[in-house]
């Protein structure tokens, strides 16, 4: 760093060299913390800043690009809002100091005004700069786009003063994405009449000052701000005649979230119709103009066929993934639950005998049935010091695709996965009968679960196998959710509930009670779907072959087929939680 730097680092840290974490003496910005984490090497993101200014986009993590992804990775130090960072942790180093910023309001295009300089730059960015004085990676992670924050540009103007060398990574604009996931372009206005982006605070504090000129036909005006502020910025363009009371306008909440909302109507009464966005607080889009017309025809995300579904899962995150990522495909919420627990088989002697004539060539054929019995195989070579290379001359099959990406995981490839159903059965189906002439060993090793069928087996010794069925890990049922997730359950707080195995029901309603009689239960196949009517709960949903991936898609099926019928009839269309009929819809499993 430059003398120059250095100097700039005395001034605003107070401490030569740089001093730790500090309270901002006081000031609105960062809070106390305390450091953790080393230093980061300076090419681990590709550049030599060892500051960025990373812009999180309207909310939706997916929205973030790819250099604000590895920026954040490498991080050692994160500064941001809170909410900001609950969203987007996944994509956060794990050993990162998190700084949490305190930002009155969100900074986007004019939002701000003002109100920067109550934030005092200085006082939040001497933290930072302490940190890059020592070498550490520092990411400042802002909503929006940092392009249009007041806020950044103070800030990096410090970074300039001091001479430090930082980056600033542009991201999606709310005041643009979030008509857009409306259903509103912006651009089929600009292409006429123009669009202006203001702040609510701005617009509200317009009133009885002069205004700078109507909206024309084809103008549109977006504002973002504060939800307690829509009631005084319209009263304001109405009265500094910026639009008419008649002017059509949309208020939408959460945007690009699965929980966003939008409500459409007039310049004179959108307080009163969007008072339930106003009630909740946050933060509001808002669109006034022509453009509001087309989200009729072109709202295209809160039309998904799960849009704001809570759909539960009885499954770990790990296990979950595809089945989680398939749901918000549809625009549903997954809440993961799980109702089993994997724990080791209680005699270790079967599995290591087992592991043992793997090694020495006992076995033609290893077949998996579950991605935790890939885990205890995984596991139990580990403890030996094996990796993948003692599968060498060894077939292997998977029972399905989740099983086989666990294989591949392990640096395994299966030589058999089933080319229909995902099943013991479906496995039986395409695997091979013993042939003495081709197989020089006529032995299986079947590494399962303490509370596994024998369908398997049978099937396996009536192709002329011999079959080794070593209990690799015994299934437990998993302590009960939290006192809230209960509740939710059996009082009708989950739209619909996914069933993926008989266990996975007999488990649920026994740490968390039967679900509400308004909920949806998807079963993943017909034993499962009996089971659930065996607990007294009628199954909507059945997929069409034995896969999470099949579930989903029938669960997405049944959500439209909901939606197209109420918008048929003239009825609001409701998710399943929004009502609590006194009995059961009539089933309409597939």
């Amino acid at each position: 760093m430059s003398r120059a730097a250095s100097e700039m680092l005395e001034v605003l840290v107070g401490a030569k060299g740089g001093a730790g974490m500090t309270d901002g003496g006081g000031e609105a910005g960062m809070v106390t913390t305390t450091r953790r984490g080393s230093a980061s090497a300076l090419d681990s993101c590709g550049t030599t800043a060892l500051l960025a200014f990373v812009g999180a986009g309207p909310g939706d993590p997916e929205l973030l690009t790819l250099r604000a992804v590895a920026l954040l990775q490498g991080a050692d130090v994160v500064a941001a809002e809170t909410g900001l960072v609950e969203r987007l942790r996944r994509h956060i180093n794990p050993e990162a100091l998190i700084v949490p910023v305190v930002e009155s309001e969100r900074a986007e295009l004019g939002e701000l005004g003002d109100a920067a300089v109550s934030l005092t730059p200085a006082s939040r960015m001497k933290n930072l700069l302490a940190e890059v004085a020592e070498g550490r990676r520092v990411v400042r992670l802002t909503a929006g786009d940092p392009g249009l924050s007041g806020v950044v540009a103070a800030e990096a103007a410090l970074c300039a003063k001091a001479g430090v060398v930082y980056e600033i990574v542009p991201g999606v604009a709310t005041s643009t994405a979030v008509p857009l996931y409306a259903g509103i372009p912006l651009g089929r206005s600009s292409g006429q009449g123009g669009v202006r982006i203001r702040s609510l605070a701005d617009v509200a504090d317009s009133a009885g000052k002069p205004g700078t000129g109507p909206l024309n036909t084809h103008e549109t005006l977006v504002m973002v701000g504060p939800a307690h502020l829509l009631e005084a910025a319209a009263a304001a363009l109405q009265a500094t005649g910026l639009a008419k009371a008649t002017t059509p306008v949309s208020v939408t909440a959460d945007g690009s979230l699965t929980s966003q909302r939008t409500v459409v109507s007039t310049l004179a009464r959108v307080a009163i119709e969007a008072s339930a966005l106003i009630a909740a607080g946050g933060e509001v889009v808002v669109v006034v103009g022509a453009a509001v017309a087309d989200r009729a025809a072109l709202s295209w995300y809160e039309t998904k066929p799960l849009f704001g579904w809570k759909v539960l899962v009885p499954r770990t995150k790990e296990q979950a993934e595809g089945l989680s990522t398939r749901l918000r495909g549809y625009g549903a919420v997954s809440h993961e639950v799980p109702t089993i627990a994997v724990e080791p088989p209680r005699t270790p002697q079967q599995m290591e005998r087992a592991v043992k004539g793997l090694v020495t060539g006992r076995y033609e054929w290893v077949a998996f049935t579950s991605q935790n019995a890939v885990k205890a195989i995984r596991e139990k070579f580990e403890e030996y010091g094996l990796d993948a290379r003692a599968f060498a001359g060894i077939k292997v099959a998977a029972v399905g695709e989740a099983t086989a990406a666990a294989l591949v995981a392990f640096g395994v490839q299966p030589d058999l996965v089933p080319s229909g159903e995902q099943s013991a059965a479906g496995l039986l189906e395409d695997f091979p009968a013993y042939d003495p002439v081709f197989d020089p060993i006529e032995r299986v090793f079947l590494p399962r679960a303490d509370i596994a069928t024998d369908t398997l087996i049978a099937g396996l010794i009536e192709l002329g196998w011999e079959v080794d069925d070593v209990t690799a890990y015994r299934t437990v049922r998993a302590a009960p959710p939290p006192a809230e997730v209960r509740e939710a359950i059996k009082g009708g707080g989950f739209d619909a509930v996914l069933f993926t195995s008989s266990s996975t029901v007999r488990n649920l309603v026994g740490i968390a009670g039967k679900p509400h009689a308004a909920t949806v239960i998807a079963c993943i196949g017909p034993q499962t779907a009996k089971t659930a009517e065996e607990h007294g709960l009628r199954v909507d949903v059945m997929a069409p072959s034995a896969s999470v991936v099949a579930l989903a898609d029938a669960l997405a099926d049944f959500g439209e087929t909901r939606r197209v019928s109420a918008l048929a009839a003239g009825e609001p269309v409701y998710r399943p939680s929004e009502r609590r009929p006194g009995g059961r819809r009539r089933s309409s499993a597939r």
